[in-house]
């Protein structure tokens, strides 16, 4: 089987780079969200995006950037959405109950042939098998933020995952520019989440604690190690959302976290770098 036709679920942060990597990289892309008002959120991350392909990226121009975004089809009708799809990749919000609604939608729309892909950062894909109706064609497919530069693609399978499937998928993240991470087991987080989650955790463990505020915890951080970025910008690239989402179901420190995010930042519409606040302003 070849991937031509790919679309995403879920028109947030996450899924609106996978989307625009998809196009730039010359696959057909349609876009599905739940209403005129996500997607027209959306098409201001697309504008951002392109600015950093701008910056990051060898050869991109505006030219070609902007042909990419105009070749990308945008939907709130589901059914529209799937029709013609090869891959299906969900970028739902991080919830069991939210994507395993969506599953059992796209079952009955999406074409006998379709591949259905998670971009669940934390959830086994076996915990949605069952909804998708599919389970041989299903598979997590997890990205990192700002996936043009940060360019891997964990690919996780499950105990009913067929061969085939999971050859297809190393094969597409590939074509639209991944290393492929082909992880052998299931494993909530995968690696880059088993890795970055307790870091982050740690990092909120000190604020909530009142131990350092957040640009000493970060300076720390960049300034011993030579990283890039610190803990708290860290979590504006992901996106406040996803690190509630999160941090809600987490331990009772992490429900902390939450709580103080939610009333700090997220309740007076800081969402991180997509909204231009988080725990920082961006221009």
């Amino acid at each position: 089987m070849t991937i031509k036709n790919v679309t995403i679920v879920g028109a947030g942060v996450l899924g609106a780079q996978i989307a625009f990597q998809s196009s730039f990289k010359g696959f057909s892309v349609s876009v599905y969200d739940i209403n005129d008002e996500a997607i027209a959120k959306s098409k201001k991350i697309f504008q951002y995006i392109k600015l950093c392909y701008l910056n990051d990226i060898d050869g991109a121009n505006d030219e070609n950037l902007d042909a990419a975004f105009a070749k990308i089809e945008f939907f709130t009708n589901l059914e529209a959405a799937v029709k013609n799809a090869d891959i299906i990749i969900e970028a739902v919000p991080e919830k069991l109950e939210i994507k395993q609604q969506i599953y059992l939608q796209i079952a009955q729309l999406a074409p006998s042939k379709t591949i259905f892909a998670t971009n669940s950062s934390t959830l086994l894909p076996s915990a949605m098998a069952a909804a998708t109706g599919r389970p041989d064609r299903f598979i997590a497919l997890h990205f990192a933020n700002e996936i043009w530069k940060h360019n891997i693609a964990e690919i996780m399978g499950h105990s009913e995952t067929s061969k085939q499937t999971y050859d297809v998928v190393v094969q597409f993240a590939r074509d639209i520019g991944m290393v492929p991470i082909q992880l052998h087991k299931e494993q909530a987080g995968y690696v880059l989440n088993s890795l970055l989650v307790p870091f982050l955790s740690a990092a909120s463990a000190l604020l909530v604690d009142g131990i350092a505020n957040i640009e000493d915890i970060d300076n720390t951080w960049k300034i011993a190690t030579g990283a890039p970025q610190g803990p708290f910008e860290i979590y504006d690239i992901v996106g406040l959302m996803t690190a509630y989402n999160i941090s809600s179901i987490g331990s009772p420190k992490q429900r902390e976290f939450a709580k103080l995010i939610k009333e700090k930042y997220i309740d007076k519409g800081k969402l991180g770098i997509a909204t231009g606040e988080g725990f920082y302003k961006y221009k």
